[in-house]
């Protein structure tokens, strides 16, 4: 992507958030960030967001080097549009309702409102025929929304979580304004090319848009739809994974887990469709039937918290506490314990040493739009080494082929995977991990934003 061609990212969240004290903005964790900072950082440009707390937004100002447009929202919006429509509605809809979605007319309302306060400051921020690069499932509406009010502009749409097929987005009341909302963009890009379809048919279902699944017209206009494998900063990672400090951190977690043993490594937000509790038992039935114990292995579970206000994140949380507290009365043995439980954020250069200190990396979401946690352990191999348990229901999962891959439901699949992944042979390892390394480092974030931005260039 050309160095002058500056964007405006439009998106939930902005890309940072105020440290504790409030004295300071920091870089906020997440995929978006991840993903989407270092675009910035390279080219310039905006990026326009919510800061995460109620009331009236702070003035726009600049942190690493990315200029902050702030969207305020109050406590009923952050309620009814974030908690609510997106994330108890579009949410578990969209990831194949594992859990079921809640349809209150009540959310719907602010949802549209907050959507247009976002497109009007989108609108007053864009210069004369700036690209706006719009995110997420929580801001469907927005390309429309700016269109209607600059269409001197070009509009670029990202889904960063899975859309559902027709069978299931048929539930949603508002599926019609949904569909208009984004065949409002110039270009609107998934994950994988199966959500990709799943649109296009979904778009000519249920609205006058017409054509094929790569090219649609709707009102006068075409309309690109197609898969873009959102990626990560490679060189970045594994530069940072080559660190002294990392390197020397890495060393130490073997230590403190046990040198010898084999560390499995789980790194996930705290949310029913990362399937840390069938991880959790697939583990648990590992150490019963004695494929491994504990003086040869230990599970490594990071788990982010995530909507802990949510009465079914907050059930979940228990349920896995559960889990871990009997695989310890089972399965502990003095000086070494089968899991190591996290349940809190760690800074960047902490992940990268779990990254380099394990030996087998568990992904094994129930659904998930991408995954960038996979491609992070990837591109932290730097020796060719580690393997990579990978679900099949990761959007990450089409490019990531030589990763063992398992479907979560499937507990005794996953039982023989982790197996295989314990025992694997090492010149096996190294001939996969060497495969998967290529593949992330030649499609890295750079290529996915490159191959976005030319689409809505043309």
């Amino acid at each position: 992507m050309p160095r002058s061609r500056k964007l405006l990212i439009v998106a939930n969240r902005l890309p940072v958030h105020k440290t504790k004290s409030g004295a300071k903005w920091e870089l906020s964790p997440g995929g978006l960030v991840t993903a989407m900072s270092p675009i910035l950082r390279r080219n310039g440009g905006s990026w326009l967001g919510w800061s995460g707390l109620a009331g009236a937004p702070p003035k726009p100002f600049v942190s690493e080097s990315i200029r902050i447009v702030p969207v305020g929202l109050s406590q009923g919006e952050i309620d009814a549009y974030y908690r609510g429509f997106s994330n108890e509605t579009l949410w578990p809809l969209y990831h194949d309702v594992i859990r079921p979605p809640k349809f209150h007319p009540e959310w719907w309302r602010p949802y549209v409102d907050v959507n247009w306060r976002f497109a009007h400051a989108a609108a007053k921020e864009a210069a004369r025929g700036q690209l706006i690069w719009v995110h997420d499932y929580q801001l469907q509406l927005v390309p429309r929304m700016i269109r209607e009010l600059r269409p001197d502009v070009r509009i670029g749409f990202f889904m960063h979580i899975p859309f559902p097929p027709n069978e299931l987005f048929a539930w949603l009341p508002w599926r019609r304004e949904i569909l208009q909302g984004l065949l409002g963009a110039d270009v609107v890009g998934f994950q994988t090319p199966t959500d990709a379809q799943n649109f296009s048919r979904a778009a000519r279902h249920f609205t006058s848009a017409a054509g094929s699944d790569a090219l649609l017209r709707h009102n006068g206009r075409p309309v690109r739809v197609s898969g873009f494998p959102i990626s990560i900063d490679y060189s970045a990672i594994d530069k940072l994974a080559r660190a002294d400090a990392v390197l020397r951190r890495a060393r130490e977690i073997r230590r403190q887990v046990g040198a010898t043993r084999r560390v499995l490594l789980g790194v996930d937000r705290l949310d029913y469709t990362k399937g840390l509790d069938a991880r959790f038992l697939a583990y648990e039935e590992l150490l019963r039937r004695k494929v491994t114990t504990v003086d040869d292995c230990v599970l490594i579970q990071i788990a982010v918290p995530s909507r802990e206000t949510v009465a079914e994140y907050a059930e979940l949380r228990n349920d896995i506490e559960q889990i871990v507290g009997r695989i310890h009365g089972e399965f502990d043995q003095p000086g070494h314990v089968a899991v190591h439980y996290f349940r809190r954020n760690l800074k960047r250069e902490e992940l990268i040493a779990y990254f380099v200190a394990a030996d087998v990396m568990v992904v094994t979401p129930l659904r998930d739009g991408m995954n960038l946690v996979a491609k992070e352990y990837v591109a932290a191999r730097t020796e060719n080494s580690g393997v990579l348990v990978l679900s099949e229901f990761a959007g990450t999962a089409r490019e990531l082929k030589r990763a063992l891959l398992v479907n979560p439901r499937d507990i005794d699949g996953m039982v023989r995977a982790l197996d295989t992944a314990i025992h694997l042979p090492r010149p096996e390892a190294r001939t996969r991990m060497k495969s998967l390394r290529s593949v992330v480092r030649r499609h890295d974030v750079f290529h996915w934003a490159a191959s976005f931005v030319g689409a809505l260039e043309s």
